[in-house]
Protein backbone atom coordinates (compact mmCIF):
# COMPACT_ATOMS: atom_id res chain seq x y z
CA UNK A 1 0.00 0.00 0.00
CA UNK A 2 1.27 3.50 -0.90
CA UNK A 3 0.83 6.42 1.48
CA UNK A 4 -0.95 8.73 -0.97
CA UNK A 5 -0.59 11.74 1.31
CA UNK A 6 3.20 11.32 1.06
CA UNK A 7 2.96 10.95 -2.72
CA UNK A 8 0.97 14.17 -2.93
CA UNK A 9 3.44 16.04 -0.68
CA UNK A 10 6.54 14.78 -2.48
CA UNK A 11 5.01 15.44 -5.90
CA UNK A 12 4.63 19.07 -4.86
CA UNK A 13 8.24 19.24 -3.65
CA UNK A 14 9.67 17.62 -6.77
CA UNK A 15 7.42 19.77 -8.98
CA UNK A 16 8.64 22.94 -7.23
CA UNK A 17 12.31 21.94 -7.66
CA UNK A 18 11.71 21.05 -11.30
CA UNK A 19 10.06 24.43 -11.92
CA UNK A 20 12.95 26.18 -10.13
CA UNK A 21 15.46 24.42 -12.43
CA UNK A 22 13.47 25.47 -15.49
CA UNK A 23 13.60 29.10 -14.35
CA UNK A 24 17.36 28.84 -13.71
CA UNK A 25 17.97 27.38 -17.16
CA UNK A 26 15.92 30.14 -18.77
CA UNK A 27 17.74 32.87 -16.78
CA UNK A 28 21.11 31.45 -17.83
CA UNK A 29 20.12 31.25 -21.48
CA UNK A 30 20.26 27.45 -21.55
CA UNK A 31 17.99 25.47 -23.90
CA UNK A 32 14.85 24.02 -22.35
CA UNK A 33 15.03 20.38 -21.28
CA UNK A 34 13.42 17.87 -23.60
CA UNK A 35 10.57 15.79 -22.24
CA UNK A 36 12.86 12.81 -21.69
CA UNK A 37 15.56 14.98 -20.05
CA UNK A 38 12.93 16.38 -17.72
CA UNK A 39 11.77 12.90 -16.75
CA UNK A 40 15.33 11.78 -16.03
CA UNK A 41 15.99 14.91 -13.96
CA UNK A 42 12.72 14.33 -12.09
CA UNK A 43 13.83 10.80 -11.21
CA UNK A 44 17.01 12.24 -9.68
CA UNK A 45 14.96 14.77 -7.73
CA UNK A 46 12.61 12.03 -6.51
CA UNK A 47 15.57 10.02 -5.20
CA UNK A 48 16.86 13.17 -3.51
CA UNK A 49 13.54 13.93 -1.83
CA UNK A 50 13.08 10.34 -0.64
CA UNK A 51 16.61 10.27 0.76
CA UNK A 52 15.91 13.49 2.70
CA UNK A 53 12.66 11.96 4.00
CA UNK A 54 14.47 8.81 5.19
CA UNK A 55 17.06 10.91 7.05
CA UNK A 56 14.28 12.96 8.64
CA UNK A 57 12.47 9.82 9.83
CA UNK A 58 15.67 8.43 11.37
CA UNK A 59 16.33 11.78 13.05
CA UNK A 60 12.87 11.64 14.61
CA UNK A 61 13.45 8.11 15.85
CA UNK A 62 11.04 6.54 13.36
CA UNK A 63 11.61 3.69 10.95
CA UNK A 64 12.39 4.94 7.42
CA UNK A 65 10.63 3.38 4.41
CA UNK A 66 11.92 0.01 3.25
CA UNK A 67 13.49 -0.38 -0.18
CA UNK A 68 10.20 -1.75 -1.52
CA UNK A 69 8.22 1.13 0.00
CA UNK A 70 10.67 3.68 -1.46
CA UNK A 71 10.32 2.11 -4.91
CA UNK A 72 6.52 2.26 -4.63
CA UNK A 73 6.67 5.89 -3.49
CA UNK A 74 9.05 6.79 -6.33
CA UNK A 75 6.73 5.18 -8.90
CA UNK A 76 3.73 6.98 -7.38
CA UNK A 77 5.46 10.39 -7.42
CA UNK A 78 6.61 9.91 -11.02
CA UNK A 79 3.09 8.85 -12.06
CA UNK A 80 1.61 11.88 -10.29
CA UNK A 81 4.06 14.19 -12.10
CA UNK A 82 4.01 12.68 -15.59
CA UNK A 83 1.28 10.07 -15.58
CA UNK A 84 -2.22 9.95 -14.21
CA UNK A 85 -1.58 9.50 -10.51
CA UNK A 86 -3.54 6.69 -8.86
CA UNK A 87 -5.13 5.83 -12.21
CA UNK A 88 -1.74 4.64 -13.49
CA UNK A 89 -2.03 1.00 -12.25
CA UNK A 90 -5.36 0.68 -14.08
CA UNK A 91 -3.88 2.05 -17.29
CA UNK A 92 -0.92 -0.31 -16.91
CA UNK A 93 -3.26 -3.32 -16.73
CA UNK A 94 -3.65 -4.70 -20.29
CA UNK A 95 -7.01 -6.30 -19.39
CA UNK A 96 -8.69 -3.04 -18.37
CA UNK A 97 -10.99 -1.76 -21.11
CA UNK A 98 -12.94 1.16 -19.64
CA UNK A 99 -12.81 3.19 -16.44
CA UNK A 100 -15.86 5.16 -15.25
CA UNK A 101 -15.48 7.54 -12.30
CA UNK A 102 -18.59 9.07 -10.70
CA UNK A 103 -16.76 11.05 -8.03
CA UNK A 104 -13.36 10.17 -6.57
CA UNK A 105 -14.57 7.10 -4.63
CA UNK A 106 -17.04 5.58 -7.09
CA UNK A 107 -14.82 3.89 -9.65
CA UNK A 108 -16.12 1.20 -12.02
CA UNK A 109 -13.71 -0.79 -14.17
CA UNK A 110 -14.71 -2.86 -17.22
CA UNK A 111 -12.41 -5.68 -18.26
CA UNK A 112 -11.81 -7.37 -21.60
CA UNK A 113 -13.61 -10.53 -20.42
CA UNK A 114 -16.84 -8.56 -19.86
CA UNK A 115 -16.56 -8.17 -16.07
CA UNK A 116 -17.34 -4.84 -14.43
CA UNK A 117 -15.98 -4.35 -10.91
CA UNK A 118 -15.79 -1.53 -8.40
CA UNK A 119 -12.27 -0.24 -7.71
CA UNK A 120 -10.53 1.67 -4.94
CA UNK A 121 -10.82 5.48 -4.90
CA UNK A 122 -8.55 7.29 -7.36
CA UNK A 123 -8.24 10.45 -5.25
CA UNK A 124 -8.77 11.56 -1.66
CA UNK A 125 -11.49 14.03 -2.63
CA UNK A 126 -13.42 15.32 -5.63
CA UNK A 127 -11.28 18.47 -5.54
CA UNK A 128 -8.14 16.35 -5.86
CA UNK A 129 -9.73 14.46 -8.77
CA UNK A 130 -10.46 17.77 -10.52
CA UNK A 131 -6.88 18.90 -9.85
CA UNK A 132 -5.54 15.69 -11.43
CA UNK A 133 -7.68 16.23 -14.53
CA UNK A 134 -6.56 19.86 -14.75
CA UNK A 135 -2.91 18.75 -14.68
CA UNK A 136 -3.60 16.27 -17.48
CA UNK A 137 -5.46 18.93 -19.46
CA UNK A 138 -2.50 21.29 -19.14
CA UNK A 139 0.07 18.82 -20.47
CA UNK A 140 -1.80 16.45 -22.80
CA UNK A 141 -2.58 17.29 -26.42
CA UNK A 142 -1.11 20.03 -28.56
CA UNK A 143 -2.37 22.90 -26.42
CA UNK A 144 -3.42 23.40 -22.82
CA UNK A 145 -7.14 22.82 -22.28
CA UNK A 146 -9.04 24.47 -19.42
CA UNK A 147 -11.18 22.42 -17.04
CA UNK A 148 -12.99 24.63 -14.56
CA UNK A 149 -16.37 26.22 -13.81
CA UNK A 150 -16.23 28.26 -17.02
CA UNK A 151 -15.13 25.19 -19.05
CA UNK A 152 -16.87 22.20 -17.43
CA UNK A 153 -16.32 19.76 -20.31
CA UNK A 154 -13.06 18.17 -21.40
CA UNK A 155 -11.92 15.63 -23.97
CA UNK A 156 -8.28 14.63 -24.31
CA UNK A 157 -5.89 11.83 -25.17
CA UNK A 158 -3.80 10.41 -22.32
CA UNK A 159 -0.09 9.62 -22.78
CA UNK A 160 -0.87 5.92 -23.35
CA UNK A 161 -3.40 6.71 -26.10
CA UNK A 162 -6.54 6.25 -23.99
CA UNK A 163 -9.39 8.71 -24.46
CA UNK A 164 -10.58 10.71 -21.44
CA UNK A 165 -13.87 12.57 -21.21
CA UNK A 166 -14.66 14.60 -18.09
CA UNK A 167 -17.41 16.90 -16.86
CA UNK A 168 -17.88 18.99 -13.72
CA UNK A 169 -20.52 21.39 -12.36
CA UNK A 170 -23.14 19.96 -14.73
CA UNK A 171 -23.14 16.83 -12.57
CA UNK A 172 -23.45 16.56 -8.78
CA UNK A 173 -19.86 15.25 -8.62
CA UNK A 174 -17.08 15.35 -11.24
CA UNK A 175 -17.47 12.45 -13.68
CA UNK A 176 -14.74 10.92 -15.82
CA UNK A 177 -14.82 8.19 -18.46
CA UNK A 178 -11.63 6.67 -19.83
CA UNK A 179 -11.74 4.42 -22.86
CA UNK A 180 -8.61 2.38 -23.17
CA UNK A 181 -6.60 1.99 -26.37
CA UNK A 182 -5.74 -1.66 -25.70
CA UNK A 183 -4.68 -2.27 -29.28
CA UNK A 184 -2.45 0.61 -30.36
CA UNK A 185 -0.39 -0.88 -33.16
CA UNK A 186 -3.08 -3.06 -34.68
CA UNK A 187 -3.28 -4.81 -38.04
CA UNK A 188 -6.03 -6.53 -40.00
CA UNK A 189 -4.48 -9.89 -39.09
CA UNK A 190 -4.98 -9.04 -35.39
CA UNK A 191 -8.68 -8.37 -35.99
CA UNK A 192 -9.02 -11.62 -37.92
CA UNK A 193 -7.27 -13.39 -35.04
CA UNK A 194 -9.62 -12.05 -32.36
CA UNK A 195 -12.78 -12.61 -34.40
CA UNK A 196 -13.62 -8.97 -35.17
CA UNK A 197 -13.57 -9.75 -38.89
CA UNK A 198 -13.50 -12.92 -40.95
CA UNK A 199 -10.56 -13.60 -43.30
CA UNK A 200 -12.86 -12.82 -46.25
CA UNK A 201 -13.92 -9.46 -44.77
CA UNK A 202 -10.27 -8.73 -43.98
CA UNK A 203 -9.24 -9.28 -47.60
CA UNK A 204 -12.18 -7.22 -48.82
CA UNK A 205 -11.35 -4.22 -46.61
CA UNK A 206 -7.62 -4.42 -47.37
CA UNK A 207 -8.40 -4.36 -51.09
CA UNK A 208 -10.83 -1.44 -50.61
CA UNK A 209 -8.10 0.59 -48.87
CA UNK A 210 -5.57 -0.30 -51.58
CA UNK A 211 -8.10 0.68 -54.27
CA UNK A 212 -8.47 4.09 -52.52
CA UNK A 213 -12.15 3.66 -51.70
CA UNK A 214 -13.66 6.11 -49.21
CA UNK A 215 -14.75 4.19 -46.11
CA UNK A 216 -17.03 5.31 -43.29
CA UNK A 217 -16.86 3.13 -40.16
CA UNK A 218 -20.06 3.19 -38.12
CA UNK A 219 -21.08 1.76 -34.77
CA UNK A 220 -22.17 2.56 -31.25
CA UNK A 221 -19.99 4.01 -28.51
CA UNK A 222 -17.09 1.70 -27.61
CA UNK A 223 -17.89 -0.70 -30.45
CA UNK A 224 -14.29 -0.63 -31.72
CA UNK A 225 -14.54 1.94 -34.52
CA UNK A 226 -11.19 3.61 -33.77
CA UNK A 227 -9.35 0.29 -33.51
CA UNK A 228 -10.75 -0.79 -36.88
CA UNK A 229 -9.78 2.60 -38.34
CA UNK A 230 -6.20 2.16 -37.09
CA UNK A 231 -6.00 -1.30 -38.65
CA UNK A 232 -7.31 0.01 -41.98
CA UNK A 233 -4.87 2.93 -41.87
CA UNK A 234 -2.03 0.47 -41.38
CA UNK A 235 -2.93 -1.01 -44.77
CA UNK A 236 -1.95 2.30 -46.39
CA UNK A 237 1.55 2.19 -47.95
CA UNK A 238 4.31 4.05 -46.04
CA UNK A 239 4.97 6.22 -49.09
CA UNK A 240 1.66 8.09 -48.69
CA UNK A 241 1.29 11.38 -46.80
CA UNK A 242 -1.52 11.21 -44.24
CA UNK A 243 -3.35 14.10 -42.57
CA UNK A 244 -5.44 13.16 -39.53
CA UNK A 245 -8.07 15.49 -38.05
CA UNK A 246 -9.42 14.85 -34.55
CA UNK A 247 -11.17 16.56 -31.67
CA UNK A 248 -8.61 15.11 -29.27
CA UNK A 249 -5.53 13.29 -30.53
CA UNK A 250 -6.25 9.58 -30.35
CA UNK A 251 -5.29 7.74 -33.54
CA UNK A 252 -1.56 8.14 -32.95
CA UNK A 253 -0.54 7.08 -36.47
CA UNK A 254 2.49 9.37 -36.18
CA UNK A 255 3.79 7.24 -33.31
CA UNK A 256 4.79 4.47 -35.72
CA UNK A 257 7.17 6.05 -38.25
CA UNK A 258 8.09 2.67 -39.64
CA UNK A 259 4.47 2.35 -40.85
CA UNK A 260 3.65 6.01 -41.53
CA UNK A 261 6.73 8.22 -41.76
CA UNK A 262 4.82 11.17 -43.27
CA UNK A 263 1.90 12.08 -40.97
CA UNK A 264 0.51 15.42 -39.82
CA UNK A 265 -1.94 15.16 -36.90
CA UNK A 266 -4.41 18.05 -36.50
CA UNK A 267 -6.27 18.59 -33.22
CA UNK A 268 -9.26 20.86 -32.72
CA UNK A 269 -8.46 23.90 -30.56
CA UNK A 270 -11.06 25.16 -28.11
CA UNK A 271 -11.64 28.87 -27.47
CA UNK A 272 -9.84 30.51 -24.55
CA UNK A 273 -11.60 32.09 -21.57
CA UNK A 274 -12.33 35.20 -23.71
CA UNK A 275 -13.91 33.04 -26.41
CA UNK A 276 -11.00 33.61 -28.80
CA UNK A 277 -8.64 31.31 -30.66
CA UNK A 278 -10.99 28.45 -31.54
CA UNK A 279 -10.06 26.32 -34.55
CA UNK A 280 -12.95 24.02 -35.47
CA UNK A 281 -12.91 20.57 -37.03
CA UNK A 282 -14.41 21.98 -40.23
CA UNK A 283 -11.59 24.53 -40.47
CA UNK A 284 -8.99 21.83 -39.89
CA UNK A 285 -10.47 19.62 -42.61
CA UNK A 286 -10.32 22.59 -45.01
CA UNK A 287 -6.74 23.32 -43.95
CA UNK A 288 -5.76 19.66 -44.44
CA UNK A 289 -6.58 19.91 -48.15
CA UNK A 290 -3.87 22.57 -48.53
CA UNK A 291 -1.25 20.36 -46.91
CA UNK A 292 -0.71 18.07 -49.91
CA UNK A 293 -2.41 14.99 -48.41
CA UNK A 294 -2.47 11.60 -50.06
CA UNK A 295 -5.39 10.81 -47.77
CA UNK A 296 -7.37 12.67 -45.12
CA UNK A 297 -8.46 10.68 -42.07
CA UNK A 298 -11.12 12.19 -39.80
CA UNK A 299 -11.08 10.41 -36.45
CA UNK A 300 -14.71 10.93 -35.55
CA UNK A 301 -17.47 12.87 -37.29
CA UNK A 302 -19.76 14.52 -34.75
CA UNK A 303 -20.96 17.75 -36.31
CA UNK A 304 -20.68 20.41 -38.98
CA UNK A 305 -17.34 19.16 -40.32
CA UNK A 306 -19.27 16.50 -42.24
CA UNK A 307 -20.04 18.79 -45.21
CA UNK A 308 -16.40 19.89 -45.52
CA UNK A 309 -15.25 16.28 -45.24
CA UNK A 310 -17.67 14.99 -47.90
CA UNK A 311 -16.60 17.81 -50.21
CA UNK A 312 -12.97 16.82 -49.64
CA UNK A 313 -13.77 13.21 -50.55
CA UNK A 314 -15.22 14.33 -53.88
CA UNK A 315 -12.28 16.59 -54.79
CA UNK A 316 -9.72 13.94 -55.61
CA UNK A 317 -8.71 12.94 -52.08
CA UNK A 318 -9.79 9.34 -52.55
CA UNK A 319 -9.03 6.74 -49.91
CA UNK A 320 -10.34 8.76 -46.97
CA UNK A 321 -11.32 7.08 -43.71
CA UNK A 322 -13.57 8.29 -40.90
CA UNK A 323 -15.88 7.07 -38.14
CA UNK A 324 -19.41 8.00 -37.11
CA UNK A 325 -21.91 6.98 -34.43
CA UNK A 326 -24.86 5.03 -35.83
CA UNK A 327 -27.06 2.04 -34.97
CA UNK A 328 -26.85 0.38 -38.39
CA UNK A 329 -25.10 0.75 -41.73
CA UNK A 330 -28.34 2.12 -43.23
CA UNK A 331 -28.82 4.73 -40.49
CA UNK A 332 -25.48 6.36 -41.37
CA UNK A 333 -27.04 8.29 -44.25
CA UNK A 334 -29.71 9.86 -42.02
CA UNK A 335 -27.10 10.65 -39.36
CA UNK A 336 -24.94 12.45 -41.94
CA UNK A 337 -27.98 14.35 -43.24
CA UNK A 338 -28.79 15.48 -39.68
CA UNK A 339 -25.24 16.78 -39.16
CA UNK A 340 -25.35 18.55 -42.55
CA UNK A 341 -28.55 20.36 -41.55
CA UNK A 342 -26.72 21.68 -38.47
CA UNK A 343 -23.74 22.92 -40.50
CA UNK A 344 -23.37 26.52 -41.60
CA UNK A 345 -24.15 25.41 -45.17
CA UNK A 346 -27.59 24.15 -44.00
CA UNK A 347 -27.68 21.57 -46.77
CA UNK A 348 -31.15 20.17 -47.49
CA UNK A 349 -31.50 16.40 -47.22
CA UNK A 350 -31.66 15.74 -50.98
CA UNK A 351 -28.45 17.75 -51.56
CA UNK A 352 -26.74 15.88 -48.71
CA UNK A 353 -27.73 12.54 -50.20
CA UNK A 354 -26.25 13.58 -53.55
CA UNK A 355 -23.03 14.56 -51.74
CA UNK A 356 -22.95 11.22 -49.88
CA UNK A 357 -23.42 9.30 -53.12
CA UNK A 358 -20.45 11.07 -54.69
CA UNK A 359 -18.20 10.83 -51.63
CA UNK A 360 -18.63 7.52 -49.77
CA UNK A 361 -17.97 4.14 -51.35
CA UNK A 362 -18.56 1.79 -48.41
CA UNK A 363 -20.06 1.94 -44.92
CA UNK A 364 -18.60 -0.62 -42.52
CA UNK A 365 -20.74 -1.33 -39.44
CA UNK A 366 -19.12 -2.76 -36.31
CA UNK A 367 -20.99 -3.77 -33.17
CA UNK A 368 -20.39 -5.19 -29.73
CA UNK A 369 -22.40 -7.86 -27.93
CA UNK A 370 -22.12 -9.87 -24.75
CA UNK A 371 -21.82 -13.50 -25.84
CA UNK A 372 -23.83 -15.24 -23.11
CA UNK A 373 -23.07 -18.63 -24.68
CA UNK A 374 -19.41 -18.00 -23.77
CA UNK A 375 -19.88 -16.86 -20.21
CA UNK A 376 -20.78 -13.26 -21.04
CA UNK A 377 -17.59 -12.51 -22.98
CA UNK A 378 -17.74 -9.16 -24.78
CA UNK A 379 -17.48 -9.58 -28.56
CA UNK A 380 -16.82 -6.95 -31.20
CA UNK A 381 -17.33 -7.79 -34.84
CA UNK A 382 -18.08 -6.27 -38.22
CA UNK A 383 -21.63 -7.34 -39.04
CA UNK A 384 -22.46 -5.36 -42.18
CA UNK A 385 -20.78 -3.67 -45.14
CA UNK A 386 -22.91 -1.48 -47.38
CA UNK A 387 -21.87 -0.20 -50.82
CA UNK A 388 -23.13 3.20 -51.98
CA UNK A 389 -24.44 2.83 -55.54
CA UNK A 390 -25.77 6.29 -56.40
CA UNK A 391 -28.60 8.70 -55.66
CA UNK A 392 -32.23 8.97 -56.75
CA UNK A 393 -33.67 11.51 -54.33
CA UNK A 394 -32.06 9.42 -51.61
CA UNK A 395 -28.89 7.38 -51.30
CA UNK A 396 -29.06 4.09 -53.17
CA UNK A 397 -27.07 1.32 -51.53
CA UNK A 398 -26.76 -2.44 -51.33
CA UNK A 399 -25.66 -4.52 -48.36
CA UNK A 400 -22.82 -6.56 -49.82
CA UNK A 401 -22.02 -8.24 -46.48
CA UNK A 402 -24.81 -9.11 -44.02
CA UNK A 403 -24.82 -10.66 -40.52
CA UNK A 404 -24.20 -14.40 -40.70
CA UNK A 405 -25.33 -17.13 -38.25
CA UNK A 406 -22.78 -16.03 -35.64
CA UNK A 407 -23.36 -12.32 -36.21
CA UNK A 408 -20.20 -11.70 -38.24
CA UNK A 409 -20.49 -10.34 -41.79
CA UNK A 410 -20.78 -12.83 -44.66
CA UNK A 411 -21.01 -12.12 -48.43
CA UNK A 412 -24.53 -11.33 -49.63
CA UNK A 413 -24.54 -9.36 -52.89
CA UNK A 414 -22.10 -8.59 -55.72
CA UNK A 415 -19.94 -5.48 -55.51
CA UNK A 416 -20.16 -3.04 -58.42
CA UNK A 417 -16.43 -2.22 -58.23
CA UNK A 418 -15.36 -5.87 -57.99
CA UNK A 419 -12.82 -5.55 -60.82
CA UNK A 420 -10.98 -2.79 -58.93
CA UNK A 421 -10.92 -4.83 -55.73
CA UNK A 422 -9.74 -7.96 -57.56
CA UNK A 423 -6.91 -5.89 -59.06
CA UNK A 424 -5.78 -5.34 -55.47
CA UNK A 425 -5.85 -8.97 -54.42
CA UNK A 426 -9.46 -9.61 -53.41
CA UNK A 427 -11.07 -12.85 -54.53
CA UNK A 428 -14.81 -13.08 -53.72
CA UNK A 429 -16.04 -16.20 -52.00
CA UNK A 430 -19.73 -16.81 -51.47
CA UNK A 431 -21.59 -15.11 -54.32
Amino acid sequence: MIDHSLVKRFRQEVGDRLAHQRRLDQANGLPAMTGEDERQFARALISQVLEEHARSEIGLGRTPPTVEEEEALAAGIHAALFGVGRLQPLLDDPEVENIDINGCDKVFVSYADGQELMHDPVAESDDELIELIQILAAYSGLSSRPFDTANPQLDLRLPDGSRLSAVMDVTVRPAVSIRRARLGKVFMSDLVGNGTISPDVGRFLSAAVAARKNLMIAGSTNAGKTTLLRALANEIPPSERLITVERALELGLDQFPELHPNVVAFEQRLPNSEGQGEISMAELVRRSLRMNPSRVIVGEVLGDEIVTMLNAMTQGNDGSLSTIHANSSMEVFNRIATYALQASERLPIDATHMLIAGAIDFVVFIEKRNDYHRGGTLRRYVSSIREVNGCDGRVLSSEVFVPGPGGGAVPHAPVSCLDELMAHGYTPGGW
